[in-house]
């Protein structure tokens, strides 16, 4: 469909034509992806004074202690260890013993308890400089592999003192053994890990693929880390009113053409340029815009474009972009069989954060546009 505001029956508007997502193919250097392996925007100023437990769950309070512990534990043994390779290097000691035990913390709980807060919180209170730390998702993680190749990653990351991997799930057979063997390789180098999931370790690639044919590599994930539960319901809608209606067409375009660096699409052609873009793109695909409108919002087809759209919600919502859009609200966008299925707890992420970012849209509407044209 046009998305121009003529094909609404809108008057000529004196702002610039939006943007379109359909139109970018962003192309990440690999030095971009580890410049980039920070806490995105939206918990750049995270910390762990300012997560909010729920009173009524005693687990998140916790987590919080034990994290700032695991931070503190991290800046002791990283001036332990320089003492002992100080006193090897002057043939005065032994050579450091490897780390015993866990090497990481696995934060696991459902969506919306705050655990990347957490993650970026632990980031931010490791006492080292930040290129010594890293912080990204999984998608991401496995993408940098593929940039720099298996040994080159190594390399990169081994002299970190922390490697923060939000979303950790696996989804296929290589990715399971690609992960395995690299975290093997980072830990015996003495980088500390830490994870967020919705799934325990020992049961990453259930309901997914044969995961008991790659029982090893699971186990060995799993012996690098000490779980967390952290329970509690989504934060982002505790207390508040249900997710708003959609938009009409109309209203999505005439905002959209009236918001300064918003993006205007229609949903199924949105859907289909995923699908030529790799998922580790889809941040930069996303770069410099202050919102996104989407007209004729429709159930995802398939679960391949509905994983593809789950990475752009996770990307949308760590860098703080609004979402206007009109059709289906984001409730409706996965089928019963989807949100039954193995990733369903990706799923109700995206329609939690997608909601949350829904809300966030509501004040670029203009006044003129009244609640009751909804559709």
């Amino acid at each position: 469909m046009s998305s121009s505001p003529a094909a609404h029956g809108l008057s000529p508007i004196a702002e610039a034509a939006p943007q379109s997502l359909c139109a970018r193919e962003p192309h990440v250097p690999a030095d971009r992806l580890v410049a980039e392996m920070v806490p995105p925007p939206r918990f750049d100023s995270v910390r762990f004074d300012t997560y909010i437990p729920d009173p009524n769950q005693p687990s998140q309070t916790e987590a919080v202690r034990v994290l700032g512990d695991f931070a503190a534990g991290l800046g002791a043994a990283h001036g332990a260890a320089s003492g002992r390779r100080r006193l090897f290097g002057l043939g005065l000691g032994r050579a450091p013993k490897a780390p015993t035990g866990p090497r990481g913390v696995y934060l696991d709980g459902g969506y919306g308890v705050g655990k990347t807060h957490l993650l970026a919180s632990l980031w931010h209170a490791t006492p080292a400089e930040p290129a010594l730390k890293a912080f990204g998702t999984f998608v991401e993680l496995t993408n940098l592999v593929g940039a720099l190749g298996f040994q080159k990653t190594v390399q990169t990351l081994s002299g970190h003192r922390l490697l923060c991997i939000d979303e950790f799930e696996l989804d296929d057979p290589g990715d399971t053994v690609l992960v395995s063997t690299l975290l093997g390789k980072l830990v015996d180098a003495g980088v500390a890990l830490a994870a967020t999931s919705n799934t325990l370790p020992g049961k990453l690639g259930e309901g997914r693929f044969a995961a008991a044919d790659f029982l090893r590599e699971i186990q060995g994930l799993s012996a690098h880390f000490r779980p967390l539960r952290i329970d509690g319901e989504d934060y982002r809608h505790r207390g508040l009113p249900e997710a708003p209606a959609p938009f009409s067409d109309e209203q999505v375009t005439k905002t959209a053409y009236a918001t300064e660096g918003a993006s205007l699409d229609d949903f199924p052609h949105l859907l289909e340029h995923l699908a030529r873009v790799h998922p580790s793109r889809y941040g930069a695909l996303t770069d410099g815009l202050a919102a996104v409108c989407l007209t004729d919002v429709r159930p995802v087809p398939d679960q391949s474009t509905a994983l593809r759209l789950v990475v752009l919600a996770d990307r949308l919502y760590d860098r703080e972009v609004p979402v206007l859009a009109s059709g289906m609200p984001f409730d409706r966008l996965f089928s019963e069989e989807m949100l039954n299925g193995g990733y369903r707890k990706k799923y109700f992420r995206a329609i939690s954060r997608l909601t949350a970012l829904a809300r966030d849209a509501g004040p670029l509407v203009r006044d003129g546009n009244s609640d009751a044209d909804r559709t």
